[in-house]
């Protein structure tokens, strides 16, 4: 595989694991190392930006559906959405940093695009915490620590 098409797959792995699709970056980004099939600061530069897009694609779909919450099919009840909002307004847009998190990460992008956190307020935030989620696991995988 060429080094651009083994960067292209990891990209779209990396996109769908911040989405709330299934992926597993960790495991591509590990298994391209492994295989010397990628160059560790580019593959940890493009698992970063793929899965900050991610991100923001669901960033983007919490700013579209909050103006729904009440309608009865909304896949969030009111008492739910008021305790998630309470949540966000008490941990503020640091919680942010922990959107590289399994299972609580994908959801917190979303919240925060329904709460309205600045996109040039998220975008720093959660490229930090992506970003150097892929770093320890890059480095790790290539034994650089």
């Amino acid at each position: 595989m060429s080094d651009l098409a083994t960067l292209a797959a990891l990209a779209v792995s990396a996109f769908t694991s911040a989405t709330l699709l299934p992926g597993t970056s960790e495991a591509a980004l590990v298994a391209l190392l492994a295989l010397d099939e990628a160059v560790l600061w580019s593959a940890i530069a493009v698992a970063t930006v793929a899965n900050v897009v991610g991100s923001t694609v669901n960033w983007g779909v919490g700013r579209f559906l909050q103006r729904f919450r009440e309608h009865p099919r909304f896949p969030v009840s009111p008492a739910r959405w008021m305790k998630t909002e309470a949540a966000y307004r008490r941990w503020g847009v640091f919680s942010l940093l922990l959107s590289w998190t399994p299972i609580v990460g994908d959801p917190l992008t979303v919240v925060a695009g329904a709460m309205r956190t600045p996109i040039l307020v998220f975008l720093p935030l959660v490229t930090l915490a992506k970003g150097a989620r892929y770093l320890v696991v890059g480095g790790i995988a290539a034994g650089v620590f």
